[in-house]
């Protein structure tokens, strides 16, 4: 069954995370990328451990269903190879700082001119416009400097960095978006349009109640450590053997709840009468909860809530994760066999259609592995447009 973007022909000269992992998502549902690689060591993350059979684990995991074909672009006729990829593209994809693109002859103006139906999306660290537009970009910077580092950690703590590079697969997705919505755009006017990205605004955007919160009240969103800020109980507590998650904030989850932990009264408790009471007042009402939870284990509370309705859920480590019964079920973790990494394990597909389902149909492939592959079909494309 082909998938939904089989026959989209992409171009990825990008490396790092954000570029790739919009690439990838525009491989796993059947879009054949071809990833342009400098010679010598290819993308950066190919350097990246740990290391399986001399593989990089990071590396193989986002660049999957790709081809690699190494191109000097310090070369003119690497360049030019470059250049006659994206005339018979669909969809290129960089994510240089803003200006090299145009230096190599490689901008959006000079390939659109010659291929208007061209998709050309570029991700940077603050965009291709504005004061900032000419720095380089990095998922750390990008948190710093979005707002999402001020506001995670405890309270009285200072500002941290989460531990996933957030903006960068952030940045990717919003690509992948915005290269979507070019290519419906494209069925409408026959022309491609360039789609601009950046790991900030991306970072940005998933500031939403901490926006709205600005945007009502004029300050500046404190830290709440756990606390949501619409929303209690809504956070991770501490059990008689580890932690429990429990989301119990709308007035019908709050009733269950209290039946559940055995705690009626503070339904007529004047601080938790509303969900805006509970807001208010969440420091009490964790306090008081968390004193109940503590009784008993994780497993006893989360069958007794899950019976009730009540979303919860077992904080779990990625073994625990990578081994649940219902991702296996969801084919979230899939194997793969790579020519020199031998049988890997990759992560699965997210998004599931129904009818032109997405699919791993390689593992990420060795530096240059595709270049005699590719080049041959620039010449055969050459040679049937010369006819």
């Amino acid at each position: 069954m082909a998938s939904a973007l089989t026959g989209l022909k992409v171009v990825d000269l990008t490396s790092n995370l954000s570029g790739p992992y919009c690439a990838m998502i525009l491989a796993d549902q059947g879009a054949d990328v071809i990833k342009v690689e400098p010679p010598g060591g290819g993308d950066v993350m190919r350097q990246t451990p740990p290391f399986v059979g001399g593989e990089s684990a990071p590396f193989m995991l986002w660049n999957r269903n790709k081809r690699s074909m190494v191109l000097d672009l310090k070369q003119p006729e690497h360049l030019e190879a470059c250049r006659k990829l994206a005339l018979g593209a669909d969809v290129l994809i960089e994510n240089w700082r803003p200006g090299v693109a145009e230096r190599l002859g490689l901008g959006y103006a000079a390939l659109a001119a010659r291929n208007p139906r061209l998709v050309y999306a570029s991700i940077s660290g603050f965009g291709q416009t504005g004061p900032y537009s000419r720095r380089g970009g990095f998922d750390l910077i990008s948190q710093a400097m979005s707002g999402l580092a001020a506001i995670n950690g405890e309270e009285e703590g200072g500002p941290l960095r989460l531990p996933i590079a957030i903006s960068d697969v952030a940045g990717g997705m919003f690509c992948s978006i915005g290269v979507l919505s070019a290519l419906a755009a494209r069925e409408k006017t026959g022309r491609g349009q360039q789609v601009d990205v950046s790991l900030t605004e991306s970072a940005i955007s998933f500031c939403v109640y901490e926006a709205a919160y600005y945007f009502a009240t004029g300050q500046v969103p404190p830290r709440l450590g756990q606390q949501h800020r619409g929303s209690s109980p809504y956070q991770i507590f501490k059990t008689q053997d580890g932690w429990l998650a429990l989301g119990a904030s709308s007035q019908q989850l709050w009733v269950k709840a209290c039946k559940v932990l055995g705690c009626e009264p503070l339904l007529a408790d004047p601080r938790f009468l509303a969900k805006a009471d509970r807001v208010k007042n969440n420091k009490a009402l964790v306090a008081i909860i968390q004193d109940i939870l503590e009784q008993d284990t994780t497993d006893a509370w989360f069958l007794k809530l899950d019976a009730a309705g009540i979303p919860a859920g077992p904080v779990m480590n990625h073994h625990e994760v990578f081994t649940n019964p219902h991702v296996l079920a969801r084919d979230m973790v899939v194997e793969v066999d790579h020519p020199s990494a031998g049988k890997t394990r990759t992560l699965g597909i997210p998004v599931k259609l129904s009818a032109t389902p997405g699919a791993i149909r390689r593992p990420a492939p060795r530096l240059g592995e595709h270049t005699q592959e590719i080049l041959a079909e620039l010449a055969a494309q050459g040679s049937k447009a010369a006819e």
